[in-house]
């Protein structure tokens, strides 16, 4: 037997990232899209005997899911748990820039934050198709990346620690092909206190 995986109330309302992303968006996106993705995953589990008990397990050893099944698992798993995290990112309040050591380790690794968001953007705008950003750990150092569709960093190996979707889902309502554009806002509603902790827990 297995957990069967669903999906969390968000912890703030759908308009508290007005303006930069709508009510709407955030209906649809959280209620509609990630609550498909917690349905599929489940129905493709079903029945599996799997050794994973959480999200991140089962998405770190996928040789575990039967290959039939796998490529669901990677899609609708990965969209669960990139998802939270996307949410989790997002919570009102909190610090709007890095602090303490995930700075430092921001200006060291990218010359500063500047930087650092200009590759993001970089990395968000490039990915062609669907797919996500990322600033991740791979080996105790940072690292920008993205990932097409819904493919997780810690099937890579990495720990994602801030990820922005760019499926345009994401973002069509509001920019419509303006994907840079959303990308540019976005940071205002990133909270670094969520990102830095994630960092910490991470490092040990």
């Amino acid at each position: 037997r297995h957990t069967m995986y669903k999906l969390d109330d968000l912890k703030y309302p759908y308009d508290a990232l007005e303006p930069i992303i709508d009510k709407q968006t955030m209906e649809l996106h959280h209620g509609k899209h990630h609550q498909a993705y917690v349905n599929n995953l489940n129905n493709a589990i079903e029945g599996l005997d799997l050794k994973a008990n959480t999200i991140e397990e089962l998405l770190k050893d996928l040789k575990q899911v039967p290959e039939a099944k796998r490529q669901a698992v990677i899609n609708n798993g990965g969209g669960h748990y990139n998802h939270t995290l996307f949410w989790e990112s997002m919570t009102p309040g909190g610090a709007k820039e890095p602090q303490g050591d995930l700075k430092k380790a921001i200006d060291e690794t990218f010359g500063d934050f500047e930087k650092m968001k200009d590759l993001f953007e970089k990395a968000g705008a490039g990915q062609f198709g669907s797919g996500w950003a990322w600033l991740v750990l791979e080996d105790g150092k940072l690292k920008i990346t993205s990932t097409a569709n819904q493919d997780a960093p810690i099937s890579k190996g990495q720990i994602p620690l801030l990820g922005n979707d760019v499926w345009e889902h994401a973002y069509y309502l509001k920019y419509q092909n303006r994907r840079p554009e959303y990308l540019k806002a976005w940071w205002n509603v990133v909270n670094w206190d969520v990102v830095t902790k994630r960092y910490k827990e991470n490092l040990s």
